[in-house]
C-alpha cells in the first residue's frame, strides 16, 4: 500500500492490530463454542474473553516472537497466552492456522467489499446527478474517435451509471462468495473439532461455513473476487479514458475541475492537464494486474500449500486500497467536472451537418432509391463536405438525383437536432427508473 493512494478507513482493514483483533475474536467464539458442547470449561472461555475483549496486542511482541518460532499464528497464541494466562491451554483445540487465517482474511474481503460498495453509491449519486443536469445536451457521438451522430452529454453519464450499477451487483455477488469460515482443522476432516463450533463462529463473524474445506477454503472464491475488482477497475478507466479524450485541447467539451493555485506543468504555466484521469487509468491497471495472482492461487497442492499466502498479504490490501481510492477519486472528478455546451455545438457543427447522413440514406431507400444507390448518392456529397469543408445541405440540394427523389425542404426536415434525442426519456427510465 502507498499512503498516496490509500484512504484511512480501507487501510485500517488491513492494519496488524485489526488483523490480530480479529484473530482473537475467531478463537474466543471458537472457545465459547467449545465450552457449550463441554470440550472445554465454561470458566476458561468466560476468562479467554475477559482478558482479551480489551487487551491491546503487542505487535512488536508478536514480531519478536515470530521471529523465533517462524510462525505467525503461534506466535500470535504465544502472546495470547501471555495476556491470558493459565485458561490459553484450552485456546485453539483442534484447530489448524488455516482456520485463523482464511477465516479472517474473508472477514477483512468482506468489509472491504462493504466499503467499496459504499464507494460505487457515491459514485453513482454524482453520476446520476451530473445525467440529469445535461440529460438534452447536445454532443457529437464517436465511433472510432470520428465523428457519428448525435448523443447528448446526459446519455454519455447514463451508460457510465448502468456500468457501475453493473458494478456494484458484481461486488455484492463477490462479497457473498467469499464471505465463508472453515474451522475444520487438519486437511478438513473435522476430526479434531466439532463442525457446530465453525458454524456457531461463522455465525459471530458474520460468514456462512465453507460446505468442504481442504486445510483451506477453496481459492476459487478470492479468485473471483479480485476478478470482479479487476473489471470494476477496468470501468473506472473506461470513463477516466473518456474524460480524458474530452479534454484533450482540440475537443474541449469537458474538463477535470482546475483549482485555484493548481500547477499544470513545471515548464509551461498554460497547461491544465487531466491528471486525475490519467491517474486513474494507472491505478487501474494495477487492480487488474492482481488478479492474474488470485486465478494463479487456486491451484494448491493436495490439500493445503502456502504457496498462495505471500500473495494474498500483498494483494489483499493492495487491491481494495487502491480501487478503493480510485472510486473515490473518480466521484470526485464527476462531482466538480466542468462541462462545455458551447463546445459541443461547435464540435457538433464542425462537420457541416455529416452527422445526418444516415437519416437521408434511409429516407432516399423509403423514396424507392436501393440501398447500393442512395449510399452512393450521400457518400458522394458526404465527401465534398470531408474534403473541401462544403456544406453537406447545400450539396444534397444541388444533386438532382437526390432531388429527383427528396423535395428540398423534406432534406431541411432531416437536419433536425432533435430527431436523434426522441428516446432519451425512454433510455433514462431504462437505466435510472420512473
Amino acid at each position: 500500500m502507498i499512503p498516496r493512494y490509500s484512504r484511512p478507513e480501507m487501510v485500517s482493514i488491513w492494519d496488524p492490530e485489526t488483523r490480530f483483533r480479529i484473530w482473537f475474536e475467531i478463537e474466543a467464539h471458537a472457545a465459547s463454542a467449545m465450552a457449550e458442547l463441554g470440550v472445554i470449561p465454561g470458566d476458561a472461555a468466560k476468562k479467554i474473553w475477559d482478558k482479551g475483549r480489551n487487551a491491546k496486542f503487542d505487535v512488536a511482541r508478536i514480531d519478536e516472537i515470530e521471529r523465533e518460532t517462524k510462525h505467525d499464528v503461534i506466535a500470535f497464541l504465544t502472546h495470547l497466552a501471555e495476556i491470558v494466562g493459565p485458561e490459553a491451554r484450552f485456546v485453539h483445540q483442534g484447530m489448524t492456522s488455516s482456520d485463523v487465517l482464511d477465516t479472517c482474511l474473508n472477514v477483512q474481503l468482506t468489509r472491504a467489499a462493504d466499503l467499496l460498495i459504499a464507494d460505487v453509491d457515491a459514485l453513482l449519486a454524482a453520476l446520476k446527478r451530473r445525467a440529469f443536469e445535461h440529460k438534452t445536451t447536445p454532443t457529437i457521438g464517436r465511433s472510432h474517435g470520428i465523428h457519428a451522430e448525435p448523443v447528448t452529454f446526459g446519455l454519455k453519464l447514463a451508460y457510465a451509471y448502468a456500468e457501475f450499477a453493473r458494478a456494484r451487483e458484481r461486488l455484492l455477488a463477490a462479497r457473498q462468495e467469499v464471505a465463508t469460515c472453515a474451522l475444520s482443522g487438519a486437511v478438513g476432516t473435522f476430526a479434531n473439532i466439532d463442525p457446530r463450533i465453525e458454524a456457531y463462529v461463522a455465525e459471530k463473524m458474520g460468514l456462512k461455513p465453507e460446505p468442504i474445506s481442504t486445510q483451506v477454503i477453496p481459492r476459487d472464491r478470492h479468485a473471483m473476487y479480485f476478478a470482479t475488482l479487476a473489471v470494476v477497475a477496468a470501468s473506472v478507466e473506461r470513463l477516466a479514458t473518456e474524460i480524458r479524450h474530452l479534454q484533450r485541447t482540440e475537443v474541449l467539451e469537458a474538463e477535470e475541475y482546475f483549482s485555484a493555485g493548481q500547477k499544470g506543468s513545471s515548464a509551461m504555466p498554460h497547461k491544465r492537464n487531466p491528471v486525475l484521469s490519467e491517474n486513474l487509468t494507472g491505478l487501474s491497471r494495477m487492480v487488474r494486474a492482481y488478479s492474474i495472482p488470485a486465478l494463479e492461487n487456486v491451484a494448491l497442492w493436495h490439500e493445503r500449500d502456502i504457496s498462495h499466502s505471500s500473495v494474498e498479504r500483498m494483494i489483499g490490501p493492495d487491491a481494495t486500497v487502491t480501487l478503493d481510492f480510485a472510486l473515490a477519486r473518480l466521484t470526485g472528478i464527476i462531482d466538480k467536472l466542468v462541462v462545455y455546451p458551447e463546445n459541443m455545438q461547435k464540435n457538433l457543427d464542425k462537420l457541416g451537418g455529416l452527422h445526418n447522413s444516415q437519416r437521408v440514406l434511409l429516407a432516399l431507400t423509403q423514396a424507392g432509391a436501393s440501398r447500393e444507390e442512395a449510399y452512393a448518392l450521400v457518400q458522394r456529397n458526404a465527401m465534398k463536405t470531408w474534403e473541401q469543408g462544403k456544406d453537406f445541405l447545400t450539396e444534397l440540394k444541388a444533386d438532382k438525383e437526390v432531388t429527383a427523389k427528396l423535395r428540398p425542404a423534406a432534406l431541411e426536415a432531416m437536419f433536425d437536432l432533435g430527431y436523434h434525442f426522441k428516446h432519451v426519456d425512454t433510455i433514462f427510465k431504462r437505466v435510472f427508473g420512473t
